[in-house]
């Protein structure tokens, strides 16, 4: 990839971040996807055309899911769209490539029973032990995001209260309930809590073995590796206590506008997929109860 595409790339990053205001994180995987493909391909941005978008896709169509083809062709399109915008394009080479069709997508799910095993398999006898059970109690007592987790701050979470504030996806703010078994997971921790490393640490409530933030991949590799200790062998992340979480509010009789709130969705549909309902049961049950209903 020659130094001209180089700073392409750098500009569109730039552009994601500053004008679309973009998170990091998707700013981070968009670029990524974009470099990939120009180091794949050879071609400068100017050259590129519909065989080449295609000629990727078919090259890589083995080696990621349908879903990731779909992420990937966003990413392409995104950029040369604002290749466009830019002046340096007049037309989009992937406005002929049809995405992948997708099925519906259910993540794993875990029983009640498959959460309680694996969060009475974290050994509680050091201050490590304490957060990993207070990380595991709120990703499923709260349904968060494990950005949102990473980022939770001791000045968001109102253990007398019973709730933390999360600021989610577009920097949206939503409150969100905590029960009890996740706010004495998280005082339990807090007595522990190692002193942070510096003034950026200060307010964050969980902490690497250094005193700062703990990362996403630590998360990710907490919650496998008590998976692995609890001897349950589904392919599981942080997101599958968050999707567990509203999957057995649901069961349970929760409203799904409540549901709704609680996960940070802007709409109903995605919660809808998320929770396993099919769409026909809860439009069964708006019209049923409406007012006009025959």
């Amino acid at each position: 990839m020659d130094a001209t595409t180089q700073r392409w790339i750098k500009d569109y990053a730039y552009f994601l971040r500053m004008e679309r205001q973009m998170s990091p994180n998707t700013v981070a995987s968009y670029r990524s996807e974009v470099r990939d493909f120009f180091e794949a391909c050879g071609l400068t941005p100017s050259e590129v055309d519909a065989a080449a978008v295609l000629d990727y896709f078919a090259a890589r169509s083995s080696q990621v899911s349908k879903r990731t083809q779909g992420h990937i062709l966003s990413s392409l399109r995104s950029f040369f769209d604002w290749m466009i915008l830019e002046g340096e394009r007049k037309d989009n080479p992937c406005d002929s490539v049809d995405p992948p069709k997708l099925g519906r997508y259910l993540p794993a799910v875990l029983s009640e029973e498959e959460v309680t095993a694996i969060l009475e398999s974290v050994p509680l006898g050091d201050w490590k032990g304490l957060r990993d059970r207070a990380i595991l109690e709120v990703l499923y007592g709260c349904g968060l995001r494990v950005s949102e987790a990473v980022g939770l701050r001791i000045s968001d979470v109102y253990l007398e209260e019973g709730f933390v504030r999360i600021i989610g996806k577009g920097d949206k703010q939503r409150i969100v309930p905590m029960g009890e078994p996740a706010a004495d997971a998280v005082r339990a921790y807090l007595e522990v809590r190692i002193e942070p490393a510096d003034g950026a640490s200060e307010d964050i409530l969980f902490l690497n073995r250094f005193g700062k933030a703990l990362s996403r991949v630590s998360m990710f590799n907490l919650v496998k590796e008590q998976a692995l200790r609890a001897g349950i062998r589904k392919e599981i992340s942080p997101h599958t206590f968050r999707h567990s979480f509203a999957t057995h509010l649901i069961e349970h009789g929760a409203d799904l506008r409540v549901v709704q709130e609680m996960l940070g969705h802007e709409s109903i549909l995605t919660t809808e997929i998320y929770t396993h309902i099919d769409a026909s049961t809860w439009q069964a049950s708006v019209l049923e109860h409406h007012p006009r209903a025959k």
